[in-house]
């Protein structure tokens, strides 16, 4: 899980430079991302639904094949264009396509890991089982951009082929090479059990920290069914798809941001890309590890700070010109977040009972998907505009949905009662 999420993250911090240093838009590298979550988003209840008839094994190997496939031919493209084999735009677009691989079927291993796990511990370890798997696939989107830097390649020997920024992703297709081998060869064949199943998770973006809903997802029985517009749920859906949206956006053009504000080439912005992500990275975890279980605020009051610190801190964002300031402020921005995301998640789940967990916990993974799916092309869509402009309308949007939590926001007294950072 923690080999999905940073190969995965690792190629996302280098996207905006590799775009800049290929000279392809800057709309076509947010496309490339939004294809790819798109994809998963489609694909993830799919195979976590055919995990139960197919085989966990085979599942996790599926997924673990289209992560490595799929980072293997994005590095041997991007290299390509680098070195001039083939025009950068072509170079490209077989980029985007091996970024489909990921997108289809790199979805298939994390239900059947849930799955694997859920049959293999007792209903009183499975909770923290699952909840450790979360926290790997978490981890790994926070290291992946922090590994990322280190990663970027010279010449292969003297005067061969530039690897460059394609090390990422050439580096990270061994590693789950690797990983692909070991599971092969040391995960039992007799994991399948037909009473234990796995849910869809989000897909795994910078800055998209892990919310716990596919823990409850893949442990609660699905009784009731509730819509996204249920209102008892319906103003905390509100609250997530936009918060999603303004977080997507913000992590998307940072890397843009750096290199334009900066003045530097891409391939010297790695470093400072790193440095940033890094620390919007540790103060997420600061709020989530730290902060939150101190103060003991309930779901409402962390959806309501979060979204005032986000809103100062993408405005900050906006406005910064140094990499001290960039830095800060957008760690203040994921701080907000850091805060908001746990609180989105056990706000929706305290405002239903026990027999519709399973579904609010479903609704909340696809709201966490689906803001990676549209806020990437639209960060970039509005900064292609004006430099400030992504992170002035995610603090305006934040600040409005402030207002409108404070009047929204309830959760129900009968719910069970759930950890504001579960």
């Amino acid at each position: 899980m923690f080999v999905i999420a940073a190969g995965n993250t690792a190629l996302q911090s280098v996207l905006p430079a590799l775009g800049r240093s290929l000279g392809v838009h800057d709309s076509a590298v947010a496309a490339a991302f939004s294809v790819s979550a798109l994809l998963w988003t489609l694909a993830a209840p799919f195979w976590a639904n055919r995990s139960d008839r197919h085989g966990r094994r085979n599942m996790v190997l599926l997924g673990q094949i289209g992560l490595t496939a799929s980072l293997f031919f994005c590095g041997l493209f991007l290299a390509a264009g680098i070195n001039g084999w083939i025009a950068p735009a072509t170079a490209f677009a077989f980029f985007v396509v091996a970024r489909m691989l990921y997108g289809g079927f790199g979805s298939a291993a994390p239900p059947a890991i849930q799955a694997i796990v859920a049959s293999r511990t007792s209903r009183e370890e499975r909770t923290r089982a699952l909840t450790l798997l979360g926290s790997a696939f978490g981890l790994g989107t926070i290291l992946g951009p922090a590994i990322a830097p280190y990663l970027v390649l010279g010449d292969l020997w003297r005067g061969g082929p530039t690897v460059g920024l394609a090390g990422p992703a050439l580096i990270f297709s061994g590693v789950a090479l690797a990983m692909l081998i070991g599971i092969a060869r040391l995960l039992p064949r007799n994991v399948d059990d037909p009473l234990s199943h796995g849910a869809a998770s989000s897909y795994p973006s910078i800055g998209g920290q892990a919310s716990g809903a596919s823990v409850t997802a893949a442990t609660a029985d699905k009784v009731e069914p509730i819509g996204f517009l249920d209102p008892r749920v319906r103003a905390w859906m509100i609250c997530g798809l936009v918060l999603g949206h303004a977080q997507a956006m913000a992590g998307q053009v940072i890397g843009f941001l750096i290199i334009d504000r900066l003045g530097v080439a891409p391939l010297e912005a790695i470093e400072a890309t790193g440095l940033v992500l890094m620390m919007g990275a540790g103060s997420a975890l600061l709020a989530q590890w730290g902060i939150i279980p101190l103060l003991g605020l309930n779901p409402r009051q962390l959806m309501l700070i979060g979204l005032g610190l986000s809103a100062l801190g993408c405005f900050a964002t906006g406005v910064a010109t140094s990499l001290y300031g960039i830095a800060t402020a957008y760690a203040l921005t994921t701080l907000g977040f850091g805060f908001s995301r746990p609180g989105f998640t056990a706000g929706s789940s305290l405002a239903v009972g026990q027999h519709a967990q399973g579904s609010v916990a479903g609704k909340v993974t696809s709201i966490n998907g689906a803001a990676f799916i549209l806020g990437p092309s639209i960060g970039v869509a509005l900064y292609g505009g004006w430099r400030p402009l992504p992170y002035m309308v995610a603090a305006a949007a934040l600040a409005l949905l402030v207002v409108y939590g404070w009047f929204s926001l309830r959760t129900s007294d009968s719910a069970p009662e759930a950890s504001p950072g579960r």
